[in-house]
């Protein structure tokens, strides 16, 4: 469900920070002479690649390069810039700020992005580079807003902004900040994650910045609403976005498709009227004629919608190419010909098809496994990032000829890196449920490993559902493989990837049918001769967490668990986290629903008589998406019991941990948790402390 959803890529971006131990020794082979496994030293080196932009002439690509920096303890983009041949790599921007969001100017003079590095007014504001050459100079001075995301014209005269009120005023130079002020709360939708409280005037709202004048004005003429995706009509005219205008937008999943006039103080004019979502990245045709979007399902099904091709003329006509798509999709791209395309989340992967605009049909672009995002089309070129099982993601061209498609590489970022690793691949499987549902998982061997040995196995759950594990770089698989254990992958009921039915398939009915596939996973690893049934461990983080208190307290077949992030009685977050429209729309309210609400419960409610599985609970203390209650509870009940249970709280930490020092200690605590548990290893459960080191007296004569 998207209620607590934390998908791999968050997870794996905010957890790359790793131990390097001992492999497990009479499991596995030797491994090649001139690579290595895996290694906690390897992070800093690892480096995640995104937001790729086409230069207006075609001949240039600008993307973001983020990396931990250890020094910090904290996560650092930089902008680079290359040929579209892939030569002439350059870094642009060495700020310890960071910059993000890259954007070449329409008339190609500029290199845009948005950076909170000191300049002539404090905050995240835009900055530009001269493609001549020089310094980046300070193109905004906003101040009282906060800058999201922005756009230039076409005439690249001006920008459209999406910006929210800064929840507390910049402090002034060499004066203590003010004290802060009491949250005052009148929203029904109060709160989330990393936003923290939300009050009325905290929404996304939609700005013009004319460079000439400097001046800052609104948009639209609405208040209180969200209006976000927005995009500017290729000859400059109009802008399109989307937007809830129901009468409380925060009691309904009904976003629109809107356009309006291209000037502040402008009326924006509906164009769809589907009572669930529409909406998601927005793209105009080249003729400026219509708009391609993404339509949702019923806002009940909010938490499990599968999302559908759809485009928009401007008097509002609504049509649904590749209608018999029964796939999710995503970031719609026209080509200057005038065909469509979108990526389709499908079974494992995302790849990019293109989508009949007047047919019923999607024509995959990419047959070889692997997960392609941030798609691009410019000048008549198409970029995106592509990564599988052994490589992360880098940018890519995707050049199609005819009905055909290939990649070609343009970045190699993590070439170096890549070259003195061992890694190993990930396999697909295929199990029958005890109900006669097939589902369909991944299984990652460990490092070395020989046909017909048992091994320590992990069942690492994703979170959601709404999501799929795919073929992608995952650091914990190759990081579980290294030191002898096999990871599971499973994309129980209520996964994306399998169609609408497969994904609502739990609505109302949390912790059934996906126990029976996880379960029937594991059985069928077993019987390949692969997993040691005496030697399993089970863990996730998100809906993962969730999942893996339901599973451990239906079957109490694990040595061990680690529950990140999770809960196990709702009744106890209704109102404490930031999902009241899935309450309302899937479970009701509890005074209406009290029996589902301790039906949900049972982890917790009867844990006397089914939680028996030692295991380990996490958590951040600012987590609005999945408070750390849900944790404390379980940990509490297991303590009570006397199972064997430890609860780590990580301070400061959202859903998804941004602190390298406390994703290194997460990836450490668990792997001494399976260490002890699962392999048997005469090793503690958690990883010893380390003595700080002592700091030298200074020679006297340094003093």
């Amino acid at each position: 469900m998207r209620r607590i959803f934390l998908t791999r890529s968050l997870l794996h971006t905010s957890a790359l920070m790793i131990a390097g131990l001992a492999v497990s020794a009479g499991l596995l082979a030797e491994t090649s002479s001139s690579k290595r496994p895996i290694s906690l030293d390897d992070l800093a080196t690892l480096a995640r690649v995104s937001a790729p932009v086409i230069s207006p002439d075609g001949e240039w690509i600008a993307y973001s390069v983020s990396r931990m920096d250890t020094k910090e303890d904290k996560n650092h983009a930089d902008l680079w810039m290359q040929r579209w041949d892939g030569t002439g790599a350059m870094q642009l921007t060495f700020s310890k700020e960071g910059a993000s969001q890259p954007e070449f100017s329409p008339d190609g003079k500029y290199i845009s992005f948005l950076s909170s590095r000191p300049g002539k007014a404090k905050g995240t504001q835009l900055w530009v580079l001269n493609r001549l050459g020089g310094e980046p100079q300070q193109l905004t001075e906003i101040t009282g807003q906060e800058i999201g995301s922005y756009a230039w014209s076409p005439d690249s005269k001006r920008i459209l902004m999406t910006a929210q009120p800064q929840s507390e005023p910049e402090a002034e130079d060499g004066k203590p900040p003010a004290p802060p002020k009491p949250f005052v709360i009148d929203r029904y939708h109060f709160k989330q994650d990393i936003q923290g409280y939300l009050r009325n005037e905290d929404r996304d709202t939609l700005y013009l910045y004319d460079i000439a004048s400097k001046k800052f004005e609104k948009l639209t003429t609405d208040k209180d609403v969200d209006e976000e995706e927005a995009v500017w009509s290729p000859d400059g005219s109009s802008i399109a976005f989307a937007s809830n205008h129901d009468a409380d937008p925060d009691r309904t999943d009904n976003n629109d498709t809107f356009v309006v006039a291209a000037k502040p103080g402008s009326t924006p004019r509906k164009l769809t009227t589907w009572p669930g979502p529409d909406g998601g990245k927005l793209a105009w045709s080249p003729d400026s004629k219509f708009i391609a979007y993404v339509q949702g399902a019923m806002p009940e099904l909010g938490a499990y919608s599968q999302a559908k091709p759809a485009l928009v003329t401007l008097e509002g006509k609504v049509s649904y190419p590749a209608a018999k798509l029964d796939r999710s999709v995503s970031q719609p791209c026209f080509l200057p010909d005038g065909k469509l395309l979108y990526l389709v989340n499908d079974d494992r992967s995302e790849y990019p098809a293109a989508v009949e605009v007047a047919g019923d049909g999607a024509h995959r672009l990419l047959a070889e496994p692997g997960t392609t995002s941030a798609m691009t089309c410019l000048a008549g070129k198409i970029a995106v990032v592509h990564q599988d099982d052994t490589h992360p993601g880098e940018v890519f061209a995707l050049e199609i000829a005819n009905a055909n498609a290939s990649l070609r590489r343009i970045t190699s970022v993590n070439d170096a890196l890549l070259a003195q690793l061992d890694l190993v691949p990930t396999e697909d499987f295929t199990s029958i449920s005890k109900d006669g549902t097939e589902v369909h998982g991944l299984l990652t061997k460990p490092l070395g490993y020989k046909a017909g040995t048992k091994v320590p196995t992990i069942l690492f759950i994703h979170g959601g559902p709404n999501g799929q594990d795919g073929h992608s770089f995952a650091f914990e698989r190759q990081w579980f493989a290294a030191h002898g254990y096999a990871e599971m992958n499973v994309n129980y009921r209520g996964s994306s990837g399998r169609g609408q039915d497969y994904a609502k398939a739990i609505f109302a009915d949390w912790g059934h049918l996906e126990v029976i596939d996880l379960i029937g996973a594991v059985d069928a690893v077993v019987k390949m001769g692969v997993a040691d049934p005496a030697k399993l461990g089970i863990g996730g983080w998100s809906y993962g967490g969730i999942l893996t208190d339901y599973t451990t307290a239906s079957d109490n077949r694990f040595k061990a668990a680690i529950s990140g992030a999770g809960s196990a009685a709702p009744l106890s977050y209704y109102g404490s986290d930031q999902y009241i429209l899935q309450y309302d729309f899937e479970l009701g309210v509890p005074w209406k629903a009290r029996d589902l609400y301790l039906k949900l419960s049972y982890p917790l409610l009867e844990a006397d008589k089914r939680m028996h599985t030692p295991t380990l609970y996490m958590g951040g203390t600012n987590d609005f998406n999945v408070p750390i209650i849900g944790g404390e509870q379980l940990y509490q009940a297991l303590k009570s019991l006397h199972v064997p249970t430890e609860l780590v709280v990580y301070p400061g930490q959202f859903h998804g941990f941004t602190r390298p020092s406390f994703i290194k200690d997460r990836y450490e605590r668990w792997l001494a948790w399976y260490d002890h548990y699962v392999a048997g290893k005469d090793t503690p459960a958690s990883p010893v402390a380390k003595a700080p080191e002592k700091k030298l007296a200074e020679p006297a004569a340094a003093k």
